[in-house]
């Protein structure tokens, strides 16, 4: 059977790169589906999360213009990842496979037709990886290469330069759909998922238009928070600190009776400062990285939705045809 596809594409300000890449997709699936490896009444699905321009408005206009296009719209700003799975989880039940891809055109959409390929021959995940960061600075290329590095050595199973361009069949998502963790890093929860897999390599180019809406602090979140929804080893490492700096302490106060009893004690405020200041440091640190885990508990207790849709094209268009 030839599978129906959904191109997901999560949407923040993109009024600018929208009616540049937009055609791009479209033309992607009609090849496809001339090619024979997807259907004719495959989709491309917008996802606008809470945008503060006009990108609501284009995809409304991009889906009266033609059917492929769809676009569901979150009730506010919710970030990438949210964004992601609410096309995704709205998508599960209406196809057989979906692509998440960004919209900024960086992602090579040729990429797509090996995926497809691969899904055709028996894998139900395929990750978009990158063969190259050329295009990158060295800040860049140094940080994004650590971050992927950090993340396996704290036991996140993460693909290597792999972000959250990849394709999953319906079936894969309908396993995903029961992980319910409010702390979302897709890059980490999908590989959870298992069932046959493989990767489909591609080089990486400039925005199509616009300004990139991940800064450095943005980042570093992303990376802190796929540490502390993957693994629980930063709190193993402070039960390693622990031990180190009583036993460095335990050894401290033996040398400072042995002084004692020699009588070689001297009073200052140097070593004692020095000692109060280290051990501050560590409480500090160890205190910083336990509440950062309390906080996600606190709010994967709340059970608060994930994403909330608050307009979807489709609805739009039954409710003028009633009209």
């Amino acid at each position: 059977m030839i599978p129906r596809l959904i191109i997901v594409i999560p949407c923040y300000n993109e009024q600018e790169v929208l009616p540049i890449t937009a055609p791009q997709f479209l033309a992607k699936i009609n090849q496809l589906a001339a090619e024979g490896l997807i259907s004719g009444d495959s989709r491309v699905m917008f996802v606008n999360d809470g945008s503060k321009d006009d990108t609501w408005n284009i995809i409304q206009r991009l889906a009266a213009q033609d059917e492929h296009y769809i676009g569901i719209a979150q009730s506010r700003n919710r970030g990438h990842q949210n964004a992601v799975l609410a096309g995704l989880m709205e998508a599960k039940d209406m196809c057989d496979i979906t692509i998440s891809i960004d919209c900024d055109g960086q992602d090579d959409i040729n990429a797509m037709d090996e995926m497809v390929k691969a899904y055709l021959d028996g894998c139900e995940i395929v990750y978009g990886v990158r063969s190259k960061r050329d295009t990158d600075t060295f800040f860049k290329r140094f940080t994004a290469e650590s971050f992927y590095k950090l993340l396996n050595s704290m036991g996140a199973e993460v693909v290597y330069n792999h972000a959250d361009y990849r394709l999953i069949s319906s079936r894969a998502l309908q396993e995903l759909a029961k992980f319910k963790e409010v702390n979302i890093f897709l890059r980490g929860m999908v590989p959870l998922v298992g069932f046959k897999s493989t990767s489909v390599y591609y080089e990486r180019s400039e925005r199509a238009a616009g300004k990139s809406h991940y800064p450095l602090s943005k980042m570093l979140a992303l990376a802190f928070d796929g540490i502390t929804s993957l693994s629980i080893k930063p709190i193993k490492m402070i039960i390693g600190m622990g031990v180190i700096v009583a036993f460095i302490s335990f050894i401290g106060i033996i040398w400072a009776v042995v002084e004692a009893i020699l009588g070689k004690t001297v009073m200052g405020w140097a070593s004692t400062t020095c000692i109060i200041c280290f051990l501050s440091g560590v409480q500090l640190i160890s205190v910083g990285v336990i509440g950062e885990y309390i906080g996600k508990i606190y709010m994967e207790v709340k059970h608060r939705p994930r994403y909330i849709i608050s307009d979807r094209t489709w609805e739009q268009h039954d409710s003028e045809d009633i009209g």
